[in-house]
Formats: C-alpha cells, sequence, structure tokens
C-alpha cells in the first residue's frame, strides 16, 4: 500500500538575507532554501516540500496552504512583530487540530510559539562565534535517529538558561558551550491534536543550516511531527445522554436531549 508523502511548508523571515551581506554570503537563496533543500535530501520521496516567507500576500500562509501543510517549519528573528495576528491564529488553530510544528532557533520568539507555550519563551544568549555540542538525552526517541551524540556545531550564538518554556513533554537535546552554559536546545510538546518540536541551533551568522547532523535532526522532527490521521479538527466539548453507550444512538447537535 503506498503512503503519501508528508506535505512540508518551510516558513523563513527572510530579512537578514535581504538585508545583510554577512548573510546573504551564507544563504543566498535563504535560509528557509537551505533547510527546504536538507528536508528533500533526506527524506526525498516520503516528502513534499514548498517554502513560504513574511513578505508573501498572507506571508505565504493562507488558510489553502495551511490546509495542504501537514508540518510547518518556522525560523524568524528581526521582524516577530510584523507577523500578522490574524495569520499566527490561524496557524494555532491548525496545530491545534493537528498539524506539526516545527520552531527553529529564535523563532522561539515568535507570537506563534509563546501562543503554544502560554510563556514569555524569553532566555539567556550571547552573541559571540562559540561551539555549540548537542548532547542527545533521548536516545530512543525518533528525532534522535541517526545523528551522532554530541552534535558538534563549531560556529554558533550562546543561548543559556533559564529559558522561560513549559517544562518540555520530552526533552531530546540538551546543549553546552564554551562558558559553561548549558541550554534546553531539543524540546518537544502536544498542544491539542498537533505536535510541536522546538530546536535551537540555527543563527543566520554561521552556516548552521548547511551542517548534515542539525537536518538530519530537522528531518528527523518533520516525521515525527507529521499527523497520524487524515483528519483535520479542533478538539471539541462532546455532550451525551445517559446511557448512550448502550443504544449506540447518534445525536445530532440539534437534539433536544442536549439542551
Amino acid at each position: 500500500m503506498s503512503v503519501s508523502p508528508i506535505r512540508v511548508t518551510v516558513w523563513g523571515e527572510n530579512v537578514h538575507e535581504q538585508r545583510d551581506e554577512s548573510v546573504k554570503k551564507i544563504y543566498p537563496d535563504g535560509m528557509h532554501t537551505a533547510i527546504a533543500a536538507g528536508i528533500t535530501a533526506n527524506l526525498g520521496d516520503r516528502v513534499v516540500v514548498r517554502t513560504a516567507t513574511l513578505q508573501e500576500p498572507e506571508h505565504g500562509l493562507t488558510e489553502e496552504v495551511l490546509a495542504e501543510t501537514d508540518v510547518l517549519t518556522w525560523w524568524g528573528h528581526a521582524a516577530h512583530d510584523q507577523v500578522s495576528d490574524e495569520v499566527v491564529d490561524r496557524v494555532h488553530a491548525q496545530v491545534l487540530s493537528g498539524m506539526g510544528l516545527i520552531v527553529l532557533h529564535s523563532g522561539h520568539f515568535s507570537k506563534i510559539f509563546k501562543k503554544l507555550m502560554g510563556t514569555t519563551c524569553s532566555l539567556d544568549w550571547r552573541s559571540a562565534n562559540d561551539r555549540e555540542l548537542v548532547w542527545t538525552v533521548a536516545p530512543n526517541h525518533p528525532i534522535a535517529r541517526g545523528v551522532p551524540n554530541p552534535i558538534i556545531i563549531p560556529q554558533q550564538e550562546m543561548y543559556g538558561e533559564f529559558f522561560d518554556i513549559p517544562a518540555p513533554d520530552e526533552l531530546i537535546f540538551i546543549s553546552s558551550f564554551s562558558g559553561g552554559e548549558v541550554f534546553r536546545s531539543g524540546c518537544v510538546y502536544r498542544r491539542g491534536r498537533g505536535r510541536v518540536f522546538y530546536f535551537s541551533p540555527g543563527d543566520q551568522e554561521y552556516p548552521v543550516y548547511h551542517h548534515p547532523d542539525v537536518l538530519r535532526v530537522i528531518s528527523n522532527a518533520v516525521e515525527w511531527a507529521a499527523p497520524t490521521s487524515t483528519e483535520r479538527t479542533l478538539p471539541h466539548v462532546s455532550r451525551r445522554p445517559t446511557g448512550w453507550f448502550e443504544t449506540g444512538e447518534t445525536l445530532s447537535a440539534e437534539d433536544p436531549r442536549l439542551a
């Protein structure tokens, strides 16, 4: 039996790549393009990948696009405030209905991640050409499949604790830096029917999204976060009459017994 490919939308803010020469040199076609290429290279015909950016109408995240997206990846940094609240609400509803979401690096401060977490999502940071070691603490989790322990990232910005997020359902990775800092760098959550993964490596000033192990983690996360059901509906409150399970009777919303 054939299995339909996972439909992935890679969303990128695409501001630094247009504005900063240092970033253009690393990502001439944008970080979103590098991430999309990595997912395609790792997963092949198991995925169909498209990209979207802040500058497109409705940020490229129309109702139609999201309805055709199984997993959305999100990178933002310089323009969180420019993301439309209407689009954020739209993405939020899709996650609760079953769409997977992968939030990357400075996307921790995005409107959508803060809305899903219910906290400030603030953290400690140091903008320096640092080395990051990404340690696997859940080796049997599918997101950690096939990645070395640790992943060595030679150039990266430091993110450190305290990271103001809810305790993750599972912690997959922690990172350490040369200053002695540690950080919960790979966290998974379930929100409604949807699965959410936050993965911190990926500052725009360094070629992190060309790193094969980082791209492997993101690709693993795409497969993990993909919906397990073709149905995309919000969880809802249901009221049933006493004894409904004995008769197997199905009642319409208009049935007076539910009034």
